[in-house]
């Protein structure tokens, strides 16, 4: 009986450990989500266009990432009342990195065409996923 009790904790920890995502997943998860609350918080209507970068070159991961850390910086909550829970995702946000070198990239966030915050916010998002 120990034995069979012993076995099912053992079943019972080790299926629980497979199950459970890894630190990295868990962080790009919660990156997402943030930046799906801020699509619906920010200003939209006379805010500053922003240069969003789309389709990366596999050598330009870290120049992309740089970009869009900028405009996260520039993005204004649409209602005073959400600067709390705004200024805390733009925390997390701003806390996406990618270790690539990114050195033989030859554009600059300039170069990218500026779109509204929502989409700026889009082309994020599809860079995390």
């Amino acid at each position: 009986m120990k034995r069979m009790i012993i076995f099912c904790m053992l079943f019972f920890c080790s299926t629980m450990v497979l199950t459970e995502a890894s630190p990295k997943t868990a962080k790009y998860r919660q990156i997402l989500k943030k930046i799906e609350q801020l699509e619906s918080m920010v200003k939209e209507t006379d805010a500053e266009l922003l240069h969003t970068p789309e389709n990366p070159v596999e050598g330009c991961l870290n120049t992309t990432v740089t970009c869009f850390q900028k405009g996260i910086q520039k993005l204004q909550p649409a209602r005073s009342q959400d600067n709390a829970r705004f200024n805390k995702a733009i925390r997390i946000v701003s806390r996406f990195t990618e270790k690539n070198s990114g050195e033989h990239c030859k554009s600059t966030c300039e170069s990218y065409e500026k779109k509204t915050p929502k989409n700026f916010l889009k082309g994020f998002e599809n860079l995390v996923q």
